[in-house]
């Protein structure tokens, strides 16, 4: 697994990622309709365009989170990982429409050994997703309860 275990993560280390992704209208419309999510400013073009400012349908921002953390997996925590213990820091301060293509980065913000399991440690990571543009769609920020190679 190419998964990093608890020692492997260094603290202001940046991953940049090299999978990319670009996003499309099924995207959006399957996973609203997934997650039982009406709200046309992601499902309805005609809507959106005389409706909103935006002019066109945002992609789901949960979409888009789970895309950003998605793409981090491979480089980061596939095989490796206990589970997520939370998200906090969520933003969204630029719009993300159909027909982006999204990267992402990934800074590793802090670590600490389980107080409670010697063969676990906790790690913080960063998360930023980007458009075509460079422009910053999403950041959030992770705790994911990691592997030592102990385990």
């Amino acid at each position: 697994m190419p998964g990093l275990y608890f020692e492997e993560f260094e603290v202001g280390a940046t991953i940049n990622h090299e999978l990319t992704r670009t996003v499309t209208e099924m995207d959006n419309m399957l996973f609203s309709n997934m997650t039982l999510n009406p709200q046309p400013l992601h499902i309805d073009a005609n809507f959106c365009k005389t409706q909103t400012e935006w002019g066109q349908p945002l992609m789901n921002s949960l979409f888009t989170l789970g895309l950003m953390i998605g793409i981090s997996v491979n480089d980061t925590t596939i095989g490796t990982t206990i589970g997520n213990l939370g998200m906090t820091d969520v933003f969204f301060p630029h719009p993300l429409y159909q027909g982006d293509s999204i990267r992402v980065e990934t800074t590793i913000k802090d670590k600490r050994l389980s107080k409670s399991r010697p063969t676990a440690g906790i790690v913080t990571f960063e998360h930023r997703a980007y458009n075509q543009d460079d422009v910053l769609v999403a950041k959030c920020t992770r705790q994911a309860f990691m592997k030592t190679k102990d385990a």
